[in-house]
């Protein structure tokens, strides 16, 4: 093989460690076989690794002959079988596993380099490689339960097994070389274990059965790791359960399944031997994947998929990605799961897993013609194999270009080209080849641009005094307020850019957009001046990132979405301007100024994290950060539109921190388990033995614009016992301590896209000087002997939003209880008075003839310490008063059970929502939220008559 003089140094330094300390009988094999060596390590520092570890099996694999078969597969699980048959202990087991995984995966590295192994092969080895390991490894592990706790059988006595589906690549055969695996665990019925010390509950032994499996694939020893386990595609993502029965399966996919989940379940099939339970699994699911009718629904579902992904490449900068750029991988499988999703109801040959076969079988129904399955199949194999021969190098997962010489030489060698820039010119002409079938097929019409007024060139174009600019301005400008100002506006960010660094390309670009957004902006009646300057800042932002100010000039909707939301609104304004990832949401406007379904945010967010690698906790934390901005992007934009009104605001920003935090709570408790386990009162219990609970705004189902989120982290249990199955033993009290400084951690952390939320946890027991987690019996002794009667205020808004469902009642006991306890109405009245008063004190920002529409007096304060107090004093007589966080719903009842005239009530429910609504439209337009004391006389002075009326003398 002709390799450079850069790899022959790289194979040189390490030939010399494998000859240095090799025995006798291994030197002798090492030697005769030196030339084919050299050219291995030139090509792969994965198999230097490989022999340099494993010195002995790696001279044993020439010596056979092995890397010259072509048919290894079909000893994989027996010969697998045999290693483990005998191992008494787990970490021989994981050693067992990884060291048989990379003997297996040195040989396809190897005849792949040396052009031995068509493509096909690979994938198809490397595939049943990871189903060998599954399966075998599945089997020890329930052999080893089984003989613990006994066998599960159904309610009929049937015994039960774990099934496990393999998804997406390793499904369809088509598995690359570093790939994680997707798996969904299931099993057939529900019942409990025979034959063991005690019963136990179906789901309870296969969950364990699962994390062990996920335990011995992915856990990272000496020897590495077997495979990375992605566990996201089952039912409810990590939220979760971790196996599900059939009949949960079914009900899942009925109810709540989705379009992307049809597309993932294409290439879903059960792995290991067929049986009856694996046939009656894929009988059940198969009508979710293809329905009967001709679904052309299908063809959107996946513009929409690859419009996310397209817009993910962006933000996540990964240009010269053969994968998911234009042309990529993934525009072949969306050709053929498009067919597939349409028509494999009626057509069962569509029904197949392997997407080559699918390409041959369209051609044979006569979906695509000849020409288009030889441009499709040629490019997915060079598609592919550069995929493989790029991650042989170190066995990582990449589909991006290398950057560095070595591994581009090491790249176009083993692809068959004399050079990198040969390589690279074939791979855009395969790219484009992809691109051209997949826009026949996929791709909405590209929109025209109208040829912009001459004028507006003129005064992007041409170097003008301000007079002449003024001139052009009056001329053509409707809103004629402020010219100078808007003359110095042009003038000042005509000169800024041309002193900004930016490509040729990029210069064209902005020379054609900026006329664009001139020739608008004189349309405007008002407020011409405030927009420009608006713009202006997002232009800079984005002038040196080509794609954006490319997606402003192709697509005529978004900028005239920028130019709508810059004019209404400076918090949208500068959301775009600092993430400006936000314009990809412009693209689809009925989708803009229509919110997901707050019901649904779980869902959304589960499906967005799931295009961010499962073990890349910075891109998990920036995709949570990006979905948060794009849904308040879309909440702020239907606010401004009229289409929500305050109170379906709050829902939909409460519901959203909601998913997120559920999410974050996720993310938290799997990076904290794989280092210490799992705490013993969660082994015991089943769950996690974990609640959060929300005081404030969120308790109360009010959240506003940049409300922070007051939070409470609870645990069950004593906390006496300690951590079982992690790297590290810790007390279960350190390991929730540990996960809530986590949680906290994911919310706070800066990242590119901002922070998550400010987090305020000062409302637990102690405060600050408190420790982080409260165990329930700790929290009820706490409010029964030391809280004081402000924390009890703060309990009428709080609510447990996350949490095991016997941990949420016991919370709904203990807040009940302290709610409704008897109290003296003078002395509540006194210190509920006495609070409201400090907190105006020491919060209170306006200046004379200003209002603070938060703490002044008739504010939204006094209305919230109102219900408050009505709650406190009038529970113990009318349970009802505690049902309610909100105060909307604390007012009505207090109508309802004449506490508060019909009168006062309506009064107090349209103040507050009147200054909350104010309070939102000055976060909204980015301005102070103290105002002129001449506005909402009415609702003020009704909301302090009513205040004082209720405190007496204390007010």
């Amino acid at each position: 093989m002709k390799i450079t003089e850069e790899m022959a140094a790289q194979a040189e330094k390490n030939l010399i460690r494998l000859f240095d300390g090799a025995g006798e009988h291994e030197l002798e094999i090492l030697e005769k076989n030196r030339d084919l060596i050299r050219d291995l390590f030139a090509c792969s520092d994965y198999v230097s690794w490989y022999a340099l570890r494993w010195r002995d099996r790696f001279a044993a694999m020439l010596e056979s002959g092995e890397y010259e078969w072509s048919h290894r597969y079909e000893s994989f699980r027996s010969e697998l079988r045999v290693r483990i048959r005998d191992i008494q202990n787990i970490e021989l087991l994981k050693k067992a596993i990884r060291e048989f995984r990379n003997d297996k995966m040195a040989v396809i590295a190897i005849r792949e380099i040396l052009g031995k192994a068509a493509l096909n092969e690979s994938l198809l080895h490397s595939s049943l490689l990871a189903e060998a390991v599954v399966v075998e490894t599945l089997d020890y592990l329930y052999r080893l339960n089984t003989g613990i706790n006994g066998v599960p059988v159904s309610a009929s006595g049937e015994p039960q097994k774990m099934l496990v589906i393999g998804m997406g690549k390793l499904g369809g055969y088509e598995l690359n070389f570093s790939s994680d695996i997707d798996l969904i665990f299931c099993y057939p019925e529900r019942g409990e274990t025979q034959g063991g010390r005690k019963p136990m509950d179906n789901q309870v032994f296969f969950t364990r059965l699962g994390q062990q499996l996920i335990q011995v694939l992915e856990q990272k020893t000496g020897d590495g790791f077997a495979y990375r386990v992605d566990m996201r595609l089952r039912p409810f993502g990590d939220s979760g359960p971790l196996v599900s029965s059939f009949a949960a399966l079914e009900d899942y996919y009925l109810r709540h399944g989705r379009s992307w989940e049809r597309y993932a379940m294409v290439k879903g099939r059960v792995l290991g031997d067929a049986t009856p339970a694996g046939e009656e699994l894929w009988d059940m699911l198969r009508p979710f994947v293809y329905r009967r009718y001709l679904d052309f629904g299908a063809i959107e579902a996946l513009r929409k998929m690859k419009s996310l992904i397209e817009a993910e490449v962006r933000r996540r900068h990964l240009f010269g990605n053969f994968k998911l750029g234009e042309g990529g991988i993934r525009e072949v499988e969306f050709v053929a799961q498009v067919f597939q999703l349409m028509r494999g109801g009626r057509i069962k040959d569509l029904q197949e897993k392997n997407l080559l076969k699918v390409l041959r079988a369209l051609r044979e129904c006569g979906c695509i013609d000849d020409k288009s399955l030889s441009a499709l199949s040629e490019s997915y194999i060079f598609l592919r194999r550069t995929e493989n021969l790029l991650q042989e190098i170190r066995d990582e997962q990449t589909q991006t270009l290398p950057q560095n010489t070595l591994d581009q030489a090491r790249l176009h060698l083993t692809m068959g080209f004399d050079t990198y820039e040969a390589f690279t010119g074939k791979l855009r002409e395969v790219m484009q080849a992809v691109h051209r079938e997949f826009s026949a097929i996929i791709t909405e019409p590209a929109e025209e641009k109208d040829e912009e007024d001459p004028v507006f060139m003129d005064l992007w174009l041409v170097t003008l005094a301000p007079d002449e600019m003024e001139e052009l301005l009056e001329k053509n400008f409707r809103d004629q307020s402020d010219i100078p100002g808007l003359a110095r506006e042009i003038i000042s960010l005509k000169n800024d850019l041309k002193n900004r660094i930016i490509g040729p390309n990029g210069r064209e670009i902005l020379n054609k957009l900026m006329p664009y957004f001139l020739g608008q902006l004189a349309l405007f009646a008002e407020e011409a001046l405030p927009t420009f300057r608006r713009i202006s800042r997002l232009i800079w932002c984005i002038s040196q990132r080509t794609t954006y100010m490319q997606l402003l000039l192709e697509n005529n909707g978004v900028a005239e979405q920028v130019l709508k939301l810059c004019h209404e609104s400076e918090l949208i304004s500068e959301q775009i301007t600092e993430h400006p990832i936000l314009l990809d949401e412009l693209l689809i406007p009925e989708n803009l100024y229509q919110p997901v379904n707050p019901l649904e945010y779980d869902k959304e967010l589960r499906e967005f994290l799931l295009r961010v690698e499962n073990d890349d906790l910075e891109q998990q934390m920036e995709a949570l950060r990006q979905f948060k901005l794009i849904q308040l992007l879309r909440i702020c934009a239907a606010d401004l539109a009229g289409a929500l009104p305050l109170m379906k605001v709050s829902d939909y920003l409460t519901y959203l921190a909601q998913a997120i935090l559920k999410e974050v709570v996720n993310l938290a408790w799997n990076q904290v388990t794989d280092k210490y386990g799992e705490p013993s009162n969660a082994r015991i219990k089943g769950d996690r033995g974990f609640m959060v609970v929300a005081y404030g705004k969120l308790g109360g189902i009010e959240l506003g614009y940049g409300s922070d989120l007051d939070l409470v982290f609870m645990s069950d249990g004593s906390l006496d016992g300690e951590t079982y199955g992690g790297r590290q033993v810790v007390s279960d009290r350190m390991f929730y301590g540990r996960l809530a400084q986590r949680i906290m951690h994911l919310f706070s952390t800066r990242l590119s896209s901002g922070i998550l939320y400010e987090v305020d946890a000062r409302l637990r027991p102690e405060g600050e000087s408190g420790p982080l987690v409260c165990t329930l019996n700790g929290y009820e002794n706490y409010l029964e002997k030391r809280a004081w009667t402000w924390e009890i205020q703060a309990l009428v808004r709080a609510r447990a939003v996350l949490g095991p469902e016997r941990m949420i009642r016991e919370f709904g006991r203990i807040r009940d209880r302290f709610l409704r306890k008897p109290r003296d109405p003078d002395f509540l009245r006194k210190e509920v008075a006495a609070m409201r008063l400090k907190m105006s004190q020491n919060l209170n920002r306006a200046r004379p003839g200003f209002f603070d529409l938060k703490h002044s007096s008739g504010g939204m304060t006094d209305v919230e310490f109102t219900a408050q107090y009505l709650v406190l004093a009038h529970a113990p007589q009318y349970p009802e008063m505690e049902l309610w966080t909100d105060n909307i719903r604390i007012f009505e009842e207090c109508v309802r059970l004449n506490l508060l005239s019909a009168q006062d009530g309506n009064y107090l429910k349209e103040a507050y929502l009147a200054i909350r609504n104010r309070y939102n439209r000055q976060a909204l337009l980015g301005k102070s939220k103290i105002v002129p004391d001449t506005e909402l006389i009415p609702e003020r002075e009704h909301v302090a008559a009513i205040w004082k009326r209720i405190m007496g003398e204390s007010a």
